[in-house]
């Protein structure tokens, strides 16, 4: 399984809502893949960030960068090849990051997961 594969998991064991991931290396050269989700409330919102980091931390994975961890509204845990975007409701659909990058492919959420 790769490392976006196992955030992907840990954000669905914390109930993500809507979980997307895209494939951002086909449009742009900054990172591969974005994993986008969001939450119900902030508590949530920090509870799948967390767990994110939890479960790559126990990978040998750490975030280069987290940004927006106390607010819970927009946090970003930035892996280098990979970027996990944690959203409130409110923010994720008023960034619209898949609009944005809506020339990005979609990745198919694996069954596994």
């Amino acid at each position: 399984m790769e490392d976006w594969e196992l955030a992907v998991q840990a954000a669905l064991d914390r109930k993500a809502i809507d979980t997307e991931v895209l494939d951002i290396g086909k449009v742009s050269t900054f990172t591969e893949q974005f994993v986008i989700c969001h939450g119900t409330n902030s508590r949530q919102v920090q509870s799948i960030a967390e767990s994110v980091r939890t479960e790559l931390r126990s990978e040998g994975r750490r975030p280069l960068n987290v940004e927006g961890f106390r607010n819970a509204e927009w946090i970003l845990l930035d892996f280098g090849d990979f970027v996990v975007h944690v959203f409130s409701k409110d923010k994720r659909y008023y960034y619209d990051l898949e609009r944005l990058w809506r020339n990005a492919p979609r990745l198919p959420i694996p069954a596994a997961v």
